[in-house]
């Protein structure tokens, strides 16, 4: 068997999420606090709701309560996996698990990436249902489409297209000609895509006066879909702000692993039902080995 601990990232938060690990941690709650300035606590069980979905706090909540969850689960089962993956925010859980950097370290990798794309400018996504993600980029591809990227590559027949507000309102015009079910999300930035990459290369500069360890779990990286190799993880950081988020092939490469077992940890169940998507998507490998 192969025990995969996956995370999820902004879309997932909700009111009242951790509200059963803040009491268990105070250690880890005291140094979020410190760290952010605020009562990450009080964020996540209160809000306002409007506060925890700007973008400069969900990426701090979700990371705490993520964090959080990945100490109980260890705490309660004593079990480490075998491989870890988070979902665009999701991954820095990830790369926190497998020990790249301490609670307090990635928190502040965390706030500085948040407040970075949320200076890149207004922006907007969409997630588009019922076709493939190759049918998507042949629309978008199109002389009269907008200049807007494929962002999330969540399952066969989700994709979430991200841009420019004006730009990702063409593009839903477009798309909607091929499919009925395109649906703008709640959010105020182009995430994964080109209008980051100015918060990419300040987030660059800002990177490079950390040490990352080395893993002592393999963490599948949402750029490449692979395992991050050594001394990869500030490059891959900083490519993530701008490339898409390969959670399809991600989660293909571990589905390759012996019996694979996914734990979904932090709040919700998406990436959970993305997963199984995934597998009615594809065949069970025959012998596959780790």
């Amino acid at each position: 068997m192969t025990v995969i601990h996956v995370f999820p990232g902004q879309g997932a938060h909700r009111l009242g999420m951790g509200k059963e690990l803040f009491g268990r941690y105070p250690h880890l709650v005291r140094q979020a606090d410190a760290v952010l300035g605020y009562s990450i606590e009080q964020l996540c069980l209160h809000g306002p709701e409007e506060r925890l979905s700007d973008t400069r706090y969900t990426q701090c909540a979700m990371y705490t309560v993520g964090a959080l969850s990945y100490v109980d689960r260890i705490r309660t089962t004593g079990e480490l996996p075998d491989y870890v993956a988070g979902h665009s925010l999701g991954e820095y859980v990830a790369l926190f698990a497998a020990g790249a950097f301490d609670f307090v370290t990635g928190l502040e990798l965390v706030a500085k990436r948040a407040a970075l794309m949320a200076q890149a400018g207004p922006g907007a996504m969409a997630a588009v249902l019922g076709i493939t993600a190759e049918r998507v980029r042949e629309v978008l591809a199109g002389d009269d489409a907008p200049p807007v990227d494929v962002a999330n590559l969540n399952a066969p027949e989700q994709t979430v297209v991200s841009g420019p507000p004006d730009d990702i309102a063409a593009a839903v015009e477009l798309l909607k000609r091929e499919t009925r079910a395109v649906v703008p999300l709640k959010v105020s930035g182009a995430f994964h895509a080109w209008p980051m990459a100015p918060a990419a290369r300040e987030f660059e500069q800002f990177l490079a006066g950390y040490r990352l360890a080395p893993l002592r779990i393999p963490v599948v990286s949402n750029t490449t879909a692979r395992p991050y190799a050594d001394d990869e993880a500030a490059e891959l950081l900083v490519r993530q702000l701008t490339s898409p988020v390969r959670w399809t092939e991600s989660i293909g490469f571990l589905l390759d692993r012996p019996e694979p077992e996914f734990h979904e940890l932090g709040p919700g169940q998406v990436l959970t039902g993305l997963i199984s998507q995934i597998r009615v998507g594809r065949p069970v490998p025959a012998g596959a080995s780790g």
